[in-house]
């Protein structure tokens, strides 16, 4: 056999075992699970490169992220991180006066209901209650309230409530409509009372604590607090009547609050509560306490307060002026109208159409500052008027006495 004819058979040979292995089972297997590895490594490989893709984008959008915060909220001053400044809070009880306060006075609180006489249009006898709040002034049951609480002496019951859930009946001995002002008194002994405080010392700004018995017995000694809004404040209430001097404070004071306590940060009571004149929200009044100091002690020393009297009836000179449509000379102060027989004032020889300016230096704008500048007074007492008449400046010494009973 030549060469020709042996390539010729090798070729063929070749060319059978191709045919062999495309027919046969074992060799296609062979094929496919060769390209599955390689198309395993191949998305391995895709996988890997993507991963390390995100890796390197989480890494940059980190490096820009941390950049973007130390430039905005960290300034880098000389190549260095500031540390965040470190604020140090010093308190100190004055913060928490609030509660000593409270813990102090509010044994001192008490509720008050009482139950006054209705005439209905039928002539029935009717009855409707009232409440309100009062403090305790003496151990021995004097307790100090707004005259409004208790109707202006009108009622005919009243009721102490006190912390530890008693009640008393109780008693009117003293009160005033034009201060708002009355002393209650139960037959107690040993009760806590309140310190009573200065408020000719106030300032504006320094924090108040009031307590109460807002809209109902319920919500009792209910404790707010706010500061000292303004001082010698006036108002008019809607009888045209004008309440002065008064406290103004933001803590809050509802109705159910008049005659509880306004006190300031030792727990010292400087005013009485007055919800009657209260006109808007966050505006409070409150009675000054030393208006009321002079009163009190006398009532607990004699077991009553004796109002002085002059003898006069009277108008304040801007009602006077408009009223009659005249302009007299004087700027200020009360025109007297009428002088009551047998009185201090007709003693001293004062005459209608007088005008009252000042009584021992105290100038007089109305009734009502000549009324609350007598509470200083007791009867014996002697006092200085000044006063225009016909167009001259008159000094007239008074001597008072106690105010009849009825006047």
């Amino acid at each position: 056999m030549d060469s020709e004819d042996l390539r010729e058979d090798i070729d063929e040979e070749s060319r059978e075992d191709e045919a062999e292995k495309l027919i046969d089972p074992k060799y296609e297997k062979k094929i496919y699970v060769d390209k599955e590895i390689k198309k395993d490594k191949k998305g391995l490989k895709y996988f890997l490169s993507g991963l390390a893709g995100a890796l390197l984008g989480i890494v940059i959008g980190a490096s820009g992220l941390y950049y973007y915060m130390d430039t905005m909220f960290m300034p880098n001053l000389g190549n260095t991180i500031e540390s965040p400044r470190e604020i140090n809070i010093s308190t100190t009880d004055d913060i928490y006066y609030a509660v000593a306060v409270a813990e102090k006075a509010m044994d001192s609180v008490v509720g008050i209901v009482t139950r006054s006489p209705n005439r209905s249009l039928f002539f029935e006898s009717q009855y409707s209650e009232g409440m309100g709040s009062g403090v305790i002034v003496s151990s021995d049951g004097y307790i100090l309230t707004n005259s409004h609480v208790i109707a202006d002496g009108t009622a005919e019951s009243i009721i102490v409530k006190f912390i530890d859930g008693t009640e008393s009946p109780g008693e009117v001995l003293w009160n005033n409509v034009t201060l708002d002002l009355a002393v209650v008194k139960v037959d107690r002994k040993g009760l806590q009372a309140a310190e009573l405080g200065d408020s000719d010392d106030l300032v504006i700004g320094e924090p108040v604590i009031a307590i109460g018995n807002p809209l109902s017995l319920e919500l009792d000694r209910t404790v707010t607090n706010g500061i000292v809004s303004g001082l010698n404040r006036s108002i008019t209430l809607e009888n045209n009547a004008v309440m002065k001097p008064l406290i103004q404070t933001n803590a809050s004071i509802n109705p159910g609050n008049s005659g509880g306590p306004l006190l300031d940060a030792q727990g010292m009571v400087i005013g009485i509560n007055s919800a009657k004149i209260t006109s808007a929200e966050g505006l409070g009044f409150s009675i000054p306490i030393n208006v009321a100091k002079n009163i009190v002690e006398e009532i607990i020393r004699e077991g009553t307060f004796a109002d002085v009297y002059i003898g006069i009836r009277g108008v304040a000179i801007d009602v006077y002026e408009k009223q009659l449509d005249v302009n007299l000379s004087s700027e200020f102060g009360v025109v007297v109208i009428e002088t009551l027989s047998d009185s201090p004032a007709q003693d001293a020889g004062f005459n209608a159409g007088d005008v009252i300016q000042k009584i021992d230096g105290l100038p007089l704008n109305d009734m009502g500052d000549l009324q609350r500048a007598l509470f200083k007074y007791k009867p014996g007492d002697q006092a200085t008027f000044e006063i225009v008449r016909n167009g001259k400046i008159l000094e007239i010494e008074i001597i008072f006495e106690k105010k009849p009973s009825g006047f």
